[in-house]
């Protein structure tokens, strides 16, 4: 194996390079003089060289010493960032977290300020592949509303964030619901739920004597109802944090409850540790 020199003689050549003398550098690295000598002869017999001229008025490099002192400094300056390199390449990764479309306008900003700059990638999908993204590895987390109208993956977990429940949202000017079995007689409601019992939904509402106008996302229908002027159904999470002058949330006829929750693998991150607690109350969830 070939003789490999020790951090302390490098330190030591770049010492006597810096400070003109082997005894100005045994002060300087806080050792004796003769230590400091005996030091850099022994590294001058491994490398079969002299390092420095010796004089009286102090020591100079030879062409050898140069060289050495150039790699020293080279290699010293490497190991002092090592730690720093180390340490940062330990630093969390962003996490990838991902909702679905119908709630990302309601869920995204709060995750957004629930993390440091640059420390959160977004994603939005239906919710079935935001849980297939989670169980092969390539999503931290999720926030699903179907968690518990399906078989999870294996090795993935959900955590229940929350209930939210379906609300008419009247905009101003817009009539609201009456009264009798037929309450919802005669409105065009734009309508935007998210989970999966869509068509049930449709039914009740059509019972209750109101045409559903299915919106894409929350914000979609909560526009459609104020260009229109109908009332809206809509989840209250979505809905509470977004009224003008003049709007109001009212019950629905009917309870029609919905389960948001945090899809993750079974070991996750722990900073998702708090993001459940933290999602629920910001949506005002239950």
């Amino acid at each position: 194996m070939a003789d490999i020199p020790e951090v302390d003689d490098l330190r030591l050549v770049l010492a006597i390079a810096d400070a003109g003398s082997v005894g100005a550098a045994a002060r300087s690295l806080l050792i004796s003089q003769p230590s400091a000598s005996s030091r850099l002869s022994r590294l001058e017999r491994r490398l079969g060289a002299d390092l420095f001229l010796r004089t009286t008025r102090g020591s100079s490099p030879t062409a050898a010493g140069a060289e050495l002192i150039r790699r020293s400094r080279h290699i010293l300056g490497h190991l002092e960032q090592l730690f720093d390199d180390v340490l940062g390449s330990t630093e969390a990764a962003p996490l990838t977290i991902g909702c679905f479309h119908t709630l990302a306008d309601s869920v995204m900003p709060l995750l957004d300020a629930a993390f440091p700059a640059g420390s959160l990638v977004q994603r939005v999908d239906h919710g079935l592949q935001l849980v297939d993204w989670v169980a092969e590895g390539s999503m931290d987390a999720a926030v699903v509303a179907i968690a518990e109208q399906m078989t999870l993956p294996q090795g993935v977990r959900a955590e229940r964030i929350g209930f939210d429940q379906l609300v008419v949202f009247v905009p101003r000017g817009a009539p609201t619901p009456g009264s009798g079995k037929q309450p919802l007689k005669g409105l065009q409601m734009p309508t935007a739920s998210y989970d999966l019992r869509q068509d049930e939904l449709r039914s009740r509402i059509i019972a209750l004597g109101a045409t559903p106008r299915p919106g894409a996302t929350i914000v979609a229908t909560m526009r459609m109802a104020r260009l229109s002027k109908h009332a809206a159904l809509v989840p209250r999470s979505a809905a509470v944090n977004d009224l003008h002058p003049g709007e109001q949330l009212l019950d629905l006829p009917f309870r029609w409850r919905l389960t948001l929750s945090l899809v993750a693998r079974a070991h996750r991150d722990p900073r998702l540790n708090t993001i459940g607690e933290y999602l629920r109350r910001e949506l005002e969830l239950s």
